[in-house]
């Protein structure tokens, strides 16, 4: 059995398999307009540059509008999409549900938006198809990053990344962005410790990797802020703040 920070091998890629190599998985939550053109061009993406069988999971968090119906369309119309629908809110919920049901041997997640270029995509995820790394995490933060948001973004993004440093001892750089990927071996390993079912569960996933000396890559990412992200800044940063406070206290208390 493999045990948590041990060498993994490479995934068996071979051509032909019904399985797929790559779960990309799209959480959303009343994102009925830009679900369409978000699911399209990852998949025209996937479809012309990534080398091995593919699947988009769109993980619906109880949706009021009309996201649902429109992810069901996208999976009758587009080959290897398919629909997960949560009964509850939170990111984190929808991740853990959506990689745990999964057979492919290389989960990943981005956001709906497509901030983040998806060139980095093949770059993100290489090194746990070939077994190098065991997670793996776009940043913003690296020199040959090219970003463009607010200053108000900007400034809350490296305090939090610092603040993560100071209290957690963190040493990865851009806990937050929306686009990783993880090893299936290493998600089976690592969510039943996780417990934030909202936006922390990145921060807290990468911790306690970190924490069992796994292996996370990096990679730069071209990213662009999306002006009408309807994410809650203010009741997002107390939320992590609390986060913080919970994990810091368990990986003392152990």
């Amino acid at each position: 059995m493999t045990t948590i920070g041990s060498p993994r091998p490479a995934v068996q890629t071979r051509t032909g398999t019904p399985t797929a190599v790559l779960d990309v998985v799209v959480p959303v939550y009343n994102e009925e307009a830009d679900l369409g053109p978000c699911v399209r061009r990852l998949h025209e993406h996937l479809s012309a540059h990534f080398p091995y069988p593919f699947r988009i999971t769109v993980a619906d968090n109880a949706s009021v509008d009309g996201t649902l119906a429109v992810a069901e369309a996208l999976a009758a119309e587009l080959p290897h999409v398919e629909v997960r629908h949560l009964s509850a809110k939170g990111r984190g919920r929808a991740l853990r549900v959506a990689w745990s049901a999964s057979d492919a041997p290389v989960l990943a997640y981005m956001d709906v938006d497509l901030s983040t270029d998806l060139a980095a995509l093949l770059p993100l995820v290489a090194p746990l198809i070939s077994g190098h790394s065991d997670l793996a995490i776009g940043t913003r933060l690296a020199r040959t990053s090219r970003v463009v948001r607010g200053a108000k973004r900007e400034v809350i993004s490296r305090a939090y990344n610092l603040l993560l440093r100071g209290a957690l001892a963190a040493r990865f750089s851009d806990a937050q962005c929306g686009f990783k990927a993880i090893r299936a071996d290493v998600a089976r390993e690592l969510l039943p410790l996780v417990q934030d079912t909202g936006w922390f569960f990145d921060t807290e996933l990468l911790v306690l990797a970190q924490r069992a000396g796994l292996r996370i890559h990096e990679v730069p990412v071209d990213w662009v802020d999306d002006p009408d992200s309807r994410v809650d800044i203010v009741a997002t940063a107390l939320a992590d703040l609390r986060g913080i406070g919970r994990l810091g206290l368990a990986l003392v208390t152990g």
